[in-house]
């Protein structure tokens, strides 16, 4: 366990997850404001065995958890911690099927107290314009707008927030 929550579990992700994986990662309206891209199962499991891998370097700047669900041990989405540049980004993603449950309030707040007992100096975090969840979310735990730009991937405008801890 990395950390947990009332209702939730953070854990590194296993290969028991590859199927709740793969229907996270194959959902275009989960990756609508992600990468876009949805893959297939094969590189689905390429990429969280990848993922898991990176577990075991001497120096990751790429973490990605599996969020769990405690009261069914059910896998309900990733939460990420990357070193992007110089600042610390938080992202998350959520099984379609689990959204509007608050999950995402609840992982980003415990993962600012988790961060906060590592000693990191502030958090980051990228949402799409469109994605008015992910944005009410970060403001409602005072994250503040640093930037707004046309993001590279998606060509759609986003906002860079940030937080001090």
């Amino acid at each position: 366990m990395i950390f947990e929550t009332q209702r939730l579990l953070i854990r590194k992700l296993t290969l028991e997850d590859l199927e709740p994986f793969h229907q996270l990662e194959s959902n275009s309206n989960v990756l609508k404001y992600a990468t876009g891209e949805v893959k297939n199962f094969e590189e689905n499991r390429t990429e969280l065995l990848d993922l898991m891998s990176r577990y075991q370097l001497h120096y990751n700047d790429f973490w990605i958890y599996a969020i769990e669900r405690k009261s069914d041990k059910q896998f309900v989405g990733t939460l990420a911690l990357v070193k992007d540049g110089i600042d610390d980004e938080i992202g998350y993603r959520f099984l379609e099927k689990c959204w509007g449950n608050g999950y995402g309030f609840e992982v980003c707040e415990g993962t600012i107290t988790y961060c906060q007992k590592l000693k990191f100096k502030k958090l980051v975090g990228y949402v799409v314009d469109e994605n008015k969840a992910s944005a009410k979310i970060l403001e409602k735990l005072n994250f503040k707008i640093v930037k707004k730009f046309i993001s590279e991937d998606l060509k759609l405008p986003e906002t860079k927030y940030d937080l001090k801890l």
